[in-house]
């Protein structure tokens, strides 16, 4: 999509306060759950507008930060993206859509090296993908989860690389449950090269066999060259996704900020 395009040191993929905050994205919802898994834009501190029936809302006022935490959370007086199921892996957001995923022309080409995605706790599960590709075009997916316990390294066409993802704890009393999560895409290349990581066998020792039979032809590894998509699941309000060449460190335009000076 943007592998020719001229590539300023920061790009928006994703605004949920655009006109048509999915116009770069295929949305996707469990269609058996008509009731509880959908994908809607809705204002976060009211809620509303309420999605239309059958469809219904997590309830967040008995969410598990309210039942253990008694300071306050700030919510965001705009517009952005709810995206809600039981069954996460059927509800999503993806950007561009599978179908040509594989191909090259079908990457999404963004060489940057930080991912930000702005993102509110609904104290669910929650997973998002990107795509990683390398110089000599081998693709992995890392796949970050508030439900993975442990990283782990599944081999296949395209290896999956499965990281832990946490939220701040209510116990250290967050004042808001949005928060901005930032990973350094290169800094995750050399972990599709490692044998701890790969499933263990029955003897409790890493498949090092397995991972050398992938590691010549499809696991990505040395330098990295761009993302070929990105996907996020539900449990979760999104409001914005960018690529940065500098990281959090890197100052942003106004509009990036969750909340204003006062």
């Amino acid at each position: 999509m943007f592998a020719t395009a001229v590539q300023p040191s920061i790009v928006s993929l994703f605004s949920s306060t655009g006109s048509d905050p999915l116009s770069l994205f295929v949305s996707h919802a469990d269609t058996s759950l008509p009731s509880d898994s959908f994908v809607c834009v809705l204002n976060d501190a009211a809620s509303q507008p309420t999605p239309p029936a059958p469809r219904k809302l997590i309830d967040l006022a008995n969410s598990e930060r309210c039942e253990e935490s008694s300071s306050p959370d700030y919510a965001l007086g705009q517009s952005v993206l709810h995206i809600q199921s039981p069954t996460i892996k059927t509800t999503y957001i993806r950007c561009p859509s599978a179908g040509s995923s594989h191909a090259s022309h079908g990457h999404l080409g963004l060489k940057h090296p930080w991912i930000h995605l702005q993102v509110r706790n609904l104290h669910r599960e929650w997973a998002f993908e990107v795509g990683l590709v390398d110089q000599s075009g081998r693709e992995g997916v890392v796949r970050c989860a508030t439900f993975q316990k442990e990283p782990n390294l599944k081999l296949g066409s395209p290896p999956l690389l499965l990281l832990p993802l946490s939220f701040p704890s209510p116990s250290s009393r967050p004042l808001t449950s949005w928060c901005t999560v930032a990973i350094n895409l290169p800094s995750l290349l050399p972990h599709f090269s490692s044998a701890a990581l790969t499933r263990e066998d029955q003897e409790g020792r890493a498949s090092s066999s397995a991972l050398a039979g992938h590691r010549a032809t499809q696991v990505p590894s040395g330098v990295y060259s761009h993302v070929s998509y990105v996907k996020v699941y539900a449990n979760c309000r999104l409001r914005r996704i960018w690529f940065s060449e500098g990281g959090p460190q890197q100052r942003l335009p106004w509009e990036f900020q969750l909340y204003a000076a006062v």
